[in-house]
């Protein structure tokens, strides 16, 4: 399997951790990468964020439009909006990226994985199923796909990760609901998951980027 293309905000100086950022529906690697420096990290904090291009596919619910998706989105139920199949290939794809840069170098223990609504359900995803530990995992906006899994495909590798679940109580795409059964379904597995809710619709606003860049940089440069 070829590696997932991405964007990459290099880190000034050398690099010494990495931030893997995954994109929403019909986005890309470029729709978030201009928060690097709305997240008004130190100079010196030697973060390198990486953006991944989700694949292009037809997106049933969008009439069959082709564009950038992690997984075809088959109805709008949340119970079964996620295709299994297309989150666990994504998934894979996204780990592949994970082992490379491990295998360059970088220790797993300084890789923060984050998504946005489609991203972040691959980031939930792996979040239990990874075999090595993470820095951190940051869920915005976003849903489990196949949570009732979760007790028996689980490890306890990334229990005590820190996970930070952000959502906005005005969200029409995933509705507040969703981001909260996140947040207890992780915290009744055991996980260390902390729950940030922002009077915001589908998308980002200033004081859950500010919460973002302290999340960072506790994991990161504490």
């Amino acid at each position: 399997m070829a590696l997932l293309p991405f964007v990459d905000v290099k880190a000034q100086g050398d690099t010494r951790a990495v931030v893997v950022w995954l994109h929403g529906l019909g986005d890309s690697g470029h729709g978030f990468s201009p928060i690097v420096p709305e997240l008004r990290l130190p100079a010196d904090a030697g973060i390198r964020f990486l953006f991944p291009h989700a694949p292009e596919r037809p997106v049933t619910v969008n009439g069959g439009m082709r564009m950038r998706a992690w997984y075809d989105i088959k109805t709008m139920d949340l119970t079964n909006r996620a295709d299994e199949d297309g989150v666990r290939e994504s998934a894979a794809a996204v780990q592949q990226l994970l082992d490379k840069l491990i295998s360059d170098g970088i220790s797993s223990e300084r890789i923060i994985l984050a998504g946005f609504s489609q991203g972040g359900v691959i980031a939930l995803h792996l979040l239990p199923r990874l075999t090595y530990k993470l820095a951190g995992v940051m869920a915005l906006s976003t849903y489990m796909c196949a949570p009732d899994k979760l007790k028996d495909e689980a490890n306890s590798v990334n229990k005590a990760t820190p996970v930070l679940v952000a959502h906005g109580s005005q969200d029409p795409v995933v509705p507040i609901f969703a981001g909260q059964q996140v947040y207890h379904t992780l915290k009744n597995a055991g996980f260390n998951v902390n729950w940030h809710e922002y009077k915001m619709p589908h998308s980002v606003c200033a004081q859950e980027v500010a919460d973002i860049s302290s999340f960072i940089q506790r994991q990161l440069l504490a």
